[in-house]
């Protein structure tokens, strides 16, 4: 039983470094002391207060000081008498999970913590987190959050409860260059249809040599994929669930003559995030698709030659969303001090302190209505997005099925050596096996 145990775990933390968006920053972190814990709370505490302790990871050394400018404002400001106490581990590629999976396991585990979803099944089925309904039923800030984003949660833990906190997201949307769009005569879409128009309209000859030299779409068939992928299956009523559906099967069927009939780059088969933002900032694309992590880079390249828009509906409509919660682990003695903290991070001061400090994307609707979200086109295509964004199944054979199964089946059909019904037959065996 504890072999199984483990070799789920390292399937877990295979998969959240390889199913994780490219950001494409080039921050990294310079905080890679094993735990910092947050002495400046120290001075807040006495024998009133009620102490949570808090576990989290800080990409680079600024997130590191906003997270801790973060729980000194809690604690000085609650006036409940709560005070949390953060400490900091690194991600480690992952091992943050792992660590922490093990300390709850050991029974010194922290009371809460930040989270990735693909963590949730194997913490579930050893009873370790705390069940959120209860307090979310309270709370009155619940319609704050759109109700796909505790959907999305309840999925991960595979029950009709909620047992993982929302707290930022990163969306994926449709980067587009407006020039090309006006030189092909191309309205933004707002249906699925409409898109796959205008991918063949903005593939274009512009200087008449019989030579593609736009191309309407720049799509990702290496590693990451099918994130993106996703969108062309739901967008013709398909779904993750039967990939063999008529439906999946016609989205699988676009996919393969956008390539097929040239709307995409030829090298499409194997470009993966390096690949399709180049193309794209050197005007060979019309459109791609990623999240606010590559908005920064796409505005210094190519100024107010950069927009976005929501992946469009069609009979179904569906985005990838990258993911960091929070959660609180069953062991928490203080479950309602703890919950208190999770909803500052979630809609109060917190969340607001936060995403405008990392840039991702906040969760909170009064938040998103700021200016700092509104005046920002890749975050407004962004928060559109958060009320049918998704994630892929989690399960024993997502690991292998996005690294290396998807991949190559899905080369093989754009490369003419699968039907799109093969391709999809192959898909579905290899994910539910």
């Amino acid at each position: 039983m504890r072999k199984r145990i483990m070799a789920l775990l390292m399937a877990v933390v295979m998969l959240i470094s390889l199913t994780a968006c490219s950001t494409g920053d080039s921050k990294t972190s310079s905080n890679t002391q094993e735990t910092t814990t947050n002495q400046s709370n120290e001075d807040t505490k006495d024998s009133g207060n009620t102490t949570i302790n808090f576990r989290y990871w800080a990409d680079n050394t600024d997130y590191s000081i906003l997270m801790q400018s973060i729980i000194k404002k809690f604690n000085e400001e609650n006036g409940k008498g709560i005070t949390v106490v953060g400490e900091e581990t690194p991600w480690d590629g992952g091992a943050y999970s792992e660590n922490l999976f093990n300390a709850a396991m050991g029974g010194g585990g922290p009371d809460c913590a930040t989270w990735k979803l693909t963590s949730t099944p194997l913490f579930m089925n050893n009873n370790l987190l705390a069940n959120l309904s209860p307090y979310l039923k309270e709370w009155d800030g619940y319609s704050d959050i759109d109700e796909n984003m505790y959907n999305v949660m309840k999925e991960a833990s595979g029950t009709d409860d909620v047992y993982v906190m929302p707290w930022n997201v990163q969306v994926l949307y449709v980067y587009y260059r407006p020039s090309i769009f006006e030189a092909a005569g191309v309205e933004v879409p707002t249906t699925y249809e409409e898109f796959l128009e205008a991918v063949k309209k903005c593939t274009m000859d512009t200087d008449g040599d019989g030579k593609t030299d736009v191309y309407g779409f720049g799509m990702r068939g290496g590693k990451g994929g099918q994130e993106p992928w996703g969108s062309f299956i739901h967008g013709e009523g398909g779904n993750f669930e039967d990939l063999t559906s008529a439906d999946s099967v016609k989205g699988m069927q676009d996919f393969i003559d956008l390539y097929k009939n040239g709307y995409v780059p030829p090298t499409a088969t194997s470009d993966g995030y390096n690949e399709i933002i180049a193309n794209f900032q050197s005007g060979l694309t019309a459109m791609t698709i990623h999240h606010t992590g590559s908005s920064a880079n796409m505005v210094e390249a190519l100024g107010d030659d950069v927009s976005a828009f929501p992946f469009p509906a069609g009979k179904g409509q569906w985005t990838s969303m990258g993911d960091t919660e929070t959660v609180i682990f069953e062991s928490c003695e203080n479950k309602e001090a703890a919950f208190e903290w999770l909803t500052y991070l979630a809609t109060g001061e917190g969340q607001k302190m936060w995403c405008e400090g990392t840039g991702n994307v906040p969760v909170s609707k009064t938040v998103q209505a700021g200016d700092y979200f509104q005046n920002d086109p890749f975050m407004k295509a962004s928060i559109a997005g958060q009320s049918y964004a998704g994630i892929l199944p989690i399960l024993d054979t997502t690991t292998e099925w996005v690294s290396s199964i998807w991949p190559n089946t899905v080369g093989m059909a754009l490369a003419g050596n699968l039907t799109a019904e093969e391709c999809m037959e192959k898909l579905q065996n290899e994910l539910y096996k």
